[in-house]
């Protein structure tokens, strides 16, 4: 430890004693701005503000990334060395800053939040990254520049910040670059200019990019002979969808929807009612579609209308024992705490946004909600939560992000037990310490179809974002490969340099407890 310690003290004097032209203001002030995180925060709120969808996940992922690299710098590594800081005797004066630290030296904090929010956001947007990286080494190099730091600390440092950002990735995986390439392709008619391109602009959903243009001018600009109906603050959606449904029939082109997930919803059910393909625009706030299917630019989905390349996907559905409606679904269908929770947000956001709303609304259920009982597969069951994804979801765990394909016949099913004691925090606690897998209270499995009966204790279910009555029994099951969906072939050409992409290239192999079973086969009862 003391040649280490030695070759770190000759390594502060050599850069002590160096010279960089116009660098002494420079790095003092860039040091100086990092103090308490303040330059991270203003570059996430850039993010935030300027970026993409991929943008807003990067800040979030640098933020938290800081945030724990912070938190093991302040509370575990600086009192366990109590190593004293550099004697300033060397550095210029005019590199002083204004305030000297008076805290242990070793390791360095401004280091670790510097290469923890750096790498949060390069683990989410190479771009971004590109973008942050050299600021966040200036920073780190800034410390020992200044006489605050020894080299040593600011390596250390470092290496907190990376993995702390790496470790984020184990509660919040990262969705893959790319869609899958060995999905199958399927022709779709070919609209050069968007010629035969009905597209429904729901104004009123929340923008997936943030610019100067609104969607539907961005989309004049992409497919000029597209036909765009808008929907104004005043206008029926649904009223508005059968009369875009009806001319794209009546044109023998294709339905396009420009809206968030729960509109893509109402979309699909009339293109697939009506034998058309659906071209999706991303233009909710989280598209969760759209990044799945491999469109998430608008300028992805127009490539794939220029040159009619599309996919085809599996369908979920909701079908009633007895009276009712069925329900189709391109995402999630849950029953338990998600429908009331959705049902609180859809009455508070009005007033208070999206995201206050629903962080209200989670507060609201975890304290007041009950478990449902009801009968899965004709076995009694008392739960807090039933999941069932259209497709198998990644990862494993409690927070399913991606999925790797869209028409793998299969439903992901994902239950909380509400028969157990503390069965909310247990899960909380197992998903946090990585043990989820091992945990009694949830149970996950990949079922072709699954029975639910007596849901007499549960008066909603949601799908997709939105709300519905529950009815007093249902089959959920696939209709496969029932819908075409514009996607570019040419995956790589079409999305270089994005982040945030829908799926893996290749395959996959089915890791889950629950065993996957061939397509006329039923599920077994997830224990």
């Amino acid at each position: 430890m003391s040649v280490l310690s030695d070759a770190d003290r000759r390594l502060f004097r050599r850069v002590a004693a160096a010279r960089l032209p116009g660098a002494d203001p420079a790095l003092r002030r860039l040091s100086h701005s990092a103090d308490h995180g303040r330059l991270w925060l203003g570059a996430a709120a850039g993010l935030a503000l300027v970026g993409s969808g991929t943008g807003r996940r990067a800040a979030l992922r640098g933020l938290g990334s800081l945030a724990l690299a912070s938190l093991t710098v302040n509370t575990v590594a600086k009192w366990s060395t109590r190593r004293p800081r550099p004697l300033l005797d060397l550095v210029p004066p005019i590199r002083h800053l204004a305030r000297q630290p008076h805290s242990t030296s070793f390791p360095s904090g401004h280091s670790a939040s510097a290469a923890a929010f750096a790498t949060g956001v390069a683990l989410e947007s190479a771009g971004h990254g590109a973008l942050v990286v050299p600021v966040a080494a200036a920073v780190a190099f800034s410390r020992v520049y200044v006489g605050v730091h020894y080299p040593g600390d600011v390596l250390a440092g470092v290496a907190i910040g990376v993995g702390a950002a790496a470790l984020t990735a184990r509660w919040w995986p990262q969705r893959p670059e790319l869609p899958e390439r060995e999905r199958p392709s399927v022709s779709a008619p070919a609209l050069p200019g968007g010629a035969g391109l009905v597209v429904l602009v729901n104004s009123e959903a929340g923008t997936a990019e943030t610019g100067a243009s609104s969607p539907a001018e961005r989309l004049r600009v992409l497919l000029p002979a597209a036909d765009l109906i808008e929907r104004g603050p005043d206008d029926d959606f649904a009223a508005l969808l059968d009369r875009a449904a009806a001319r794209a029939t009546k044109a023998g082109g294709v339905l396009g929807v420009c809206a968030g997930d729960g509109s893509v919803n109402a979309a699909a059910r009339a293109a697939a009612e009506r034998g058309l393909a659906l071209a999706v625009f991303p233009g909710g706030t989280l598209n969760h579609f759209a990044q799945d299917v491999g469109v998430p630019r608008f300028e992805d989905t127009a490539t794939a209308v220029d040159r009619g390349e599309a996919v085809r996907v599996d369908l979920g559905v909701a079908r009633p024992q007895g009276a009712g409606h069925e329900v189709l679904f391109l995402n999630t269908f849950s029953i338990g705490l998600y429908p009331e929770l959705v049902g609180i947000r859809e009455r508070l956001e009005d007033r208070w946004g999206k995201r206050p709303a629903a962080a209200a609304a989670l507060v609201r259920v975890l304290r007041t909600a009950a478990p449902v009982d009801l009968r899965v597969n004709g076995r009694d069951r008392r739960l807090w939560l039933l999941f069932a994804g259209n497709g198998h979801y990644e990862p494993e765990g409690f927070a399913p992000v991606f999925r790797p394909r869209l028409d793998d016949g299969l439903l992901d099913l994902r239950l909380i037990d509400g028969a157990h004691r503390l069965a909310r925090t247990r899960v909380v606690v197992s998903a946090l310490v990585g043990a989820l897998g091992r945990s009694r209270v949830y149970r996950a499995e990949a079922v072709p179809w699954v029975e639910l009966e007596d849901l007499g204790g549960t008066r909603t279910l949601a799908y997709d974002g939105e709300v519905a009555p529950a009815p007093t029994g249902l089959r959920l099951e696939k209709e496969r490969r029932a819908l075409v969906v514009y996607r570019p072939a040419a995956v790589g050409n079409a999305n270089a340099g994005q982040g945030g992409r829908g799926a893996t290239a290749g395959g996959r192999s089915n890791g889950r407890r629950g065993r996957r079973l061939p397509e006329d086969g039923g599920p077994s009862v997830p224990g």
